[in-house]
């Protein structure tokens, strides 16, 4: 029992707290009005994406063809459904940073390599606000760590979301229910075959999906004749599936229809091989989190909702907008009331000229009201500042101030605490942002650390402890 614990994957802790701020109700409103009317630069601007591409420019340099295919795609492309299903980190939930994501691939007669459309994110030292950049990337992709312009890597192979549009596509949101397994059996449910016994924490990972997803890559690449893909395990281990296009008999036994056969390698022996992207290679979180119950479906992404659980009621903003009754506070052997007053937090039962006196009894360091110290402690250090913090950290700024004006007031004037720190800190992170944006800004060469230095400053390792694949 105790090895289970241990080894029971932790990567659902996060979610709940990722599905209630990180993509806000105000967000998806916004973006699908927006997106609705045809504004597909409205709904991006509206779900935190940034837009690097200009459509006469695709159409000088590629064609008005490829142009037309892109801005198709454009007019289909829900921005708050993408930001929904982009690949995050542990333990915070934030986006992975440094990580360019393909969603479609054009092809030109005669091209070199396919047109990509891409999102990316920032490195993590410019990654505030949890922006996402739109653009279109026709250079090469490497597999290696080389920047691309403005610091930005080049697409990565294991994020390929044109192998699965319903992440982002409007149109094809309804293929999310059948592509995540959702009517398949459960990660405990029905006969395994001998390879799927190998895997650790089997319970993580979409293993019913993957002879299916991996015949989608292959026929993606041209190999009509299947072959081998790469399944990553961790950091180190692979598994190669042997699979044919054409589902048939299979000497690993049932329930993998397509598979030939597998086997498990180092990270090095599978260089080369198409790599089954992370979205088919675990369960889809969304999926784990209803399946255990963790979150209503009516908290989910409206159109994730109505993919795997049909019917469900769309769920309004959850914006509150009153402040609710006065606080009460203990003053003096006396019940007092708090609350906000022309949009500023005061004491209700002390008259003007008490507040006063003791204003300044308190600037000649003497101890204030009890009303006035409780006040204090909001402007400070307020009870929501942890999900203040999270607010900000996962780029919903207005989020972040309703809550503080629900507590202070929209006209109170910040005093010197951790509030104040917190804000200011978040604004220099966004300056800093839009540096690297404008090239303006980069962390500076690395110095190469080695021997004994390497020990003593404790870089040995090269990935975050709790890191997830998604």
């Amino acid at each position: 029992m105790l090895t289970g614990t241990a080894f029971e994957d932790t990567r659902p802790s996060f979610w709940p707290r990722v599905r209630e701020i990180a993509v806000p109700p105000s967000m998806v409103e916004t973006a699908t009005a927006r997106r609705t009317a045809g504004d597909w630069a409205g709904a991006c601007a509206a779900a935190g994406f940034d837009v690097d591409l200009d459509l006469r420019t695709v159409t000088r340099v590629h064609g008005s063809g490829l142009a037309a295919r892109l801005r198709a795609d454009l007019r289909r492309l829900a921005p708050d459904l993408l930001r929904w299903h982009m690949p995050r980190t542990a333990p915070d939930g934030l986006l992975r940073t440094g990580t360019t994501v393909t969603l479609a691939r054009y092809h030109e007669p005669g091209a070199p390599r396919p047109v990509r459309l891409v999102v990316r994110t920032a490195p993590a030292w410019a990654g505030a606000g949890q922006r996402i950049s739109l653009t279109v990337w026709d250079g090469p992709a490497p597999h290696g760590r080389a920047h691309g312009p403005r610091g930005y890597r080049p697409p990565d192979r294991r994020f390929r979301l044109d192998l699965h549009r319903h992440l982002w596509d409007a149109s094809r949101s309804h293929e999310l229910r059948p592509r995540a397994g959702a009517d398949g059996p459960g990660p405990d449910d029905g006969p395994v075959p001998l390879w799927a016994s190998r895997v650790p924490g089997p319970q993580r990972f979409a293993l019913g999906r993957w002879a299916e997803e991996a015949a989608l890559l292959l026929a993606a690449e041209g190999r009509a004749d299947g072959g081998e893909v790469a399944v990553r395990l961790g950091g180190r281990h692979r598994l190669l599936l042997d699979v044919r296009l054409s589902p048939g008999p299979s000497r690993e036994g049932a329930g993998t229809p397509g598979v030939r056969s597998a086997r498990f390698v180092r990270a090095g022996a599978s260089a080369g091989l198409p790599v089954l992207p992370d979205a088919a290679t675990w369960v889809l979180p969304d999926l784990a989190l209803l399946r255990s119950g963790l979150v209503a479906p009516e908290r989910l992404h409206p159109l994730v909702a109505a993919a795997l659980a049909p019917g469900t009621p769309v769920s309004g903003s959850s914006r509150v907008d009153d402040h609710g009754p006065p606080r009460e506070v203990d003053c003096r052997g006396a019940r007092h009331r708090i609350g906000l007053v022309d949009g500023v937090l005061v004491p209700l039962d002390h008259d003007p000229d008490e507040i006063r006196r003791e204003e300044l009894l308190a600037a000649l360091t003497g101890t204030p009201l009890p009303c006035l110290q409780v006040i204090d402690a909001a402007h400070r250090r307020p009870d929501c500042l942890d999900d203040v913090r999270d607010r900000l950290a996962h780029g919903d700024p207005a989020g972040a101030l309703a809550g503080i004006e629900r507590l202070l007031g929209a006209e109170a004037l910040l005093r010197d605490g951790d509030l104040r720190d917190l804000l200011t800190d978040a604004a220099r992170q966004r300056v800093r942002h839009g540096l690297f944006r404008a090239g303006l800004a980069d962390p500076g060469p690395r110095e190469p650390v080695t021997g004994r230095e390497r020990f003593r400053v404790g870089v040995h390792r090269t990935r975050p402890r709790n890191a997830a694949y998604r």
